[in-house]
């Protein structure tokens, strides 16, 4: 019986956040854009990130967990804010 084995292109095209969202490339936006028209430009640069739905068809073609599909929000790390960056510089000053 053969191995099951990731599809290597889709793992080639997506790319994981820290919060655990899966991003990914939309189609149609790399070039020949001369002849679409700006609105429909402008909607292809909105929302890399990719629906619960489809992460579930990706964990499937990838073997593997997505962690951001089923994380809470209460587990995410989130990014400090300049103040928070400030406190802690000072605080491994001391």
């Amino acid at each position: 019986m053969g191995k099951m084995k990731p599809h290597k292109g889709l793992a080639k095209r997506i790319r994981i956040s820290k919060s655990g969202k899966v991003r990914h490339r939309s189609a149609y936006h790399k070039h020949l854009s001369s002849h679409k028209s700006g609105k429909r430009l402008r909607q292809l640069r909105k929302d890399p990130l990719v629906t619960s739905s489809e992460t579930k068809r990706f964990e499937k073609m990838l073997f593997r967990r997505l962690r951001g599909r089923v994380q809470p929000l209460s587990a995410r790390r989130r990014s400090p804010s300049p103040e928070e960056r400030r406190a802690a510089r000072a605080a491994s000053k001391d």
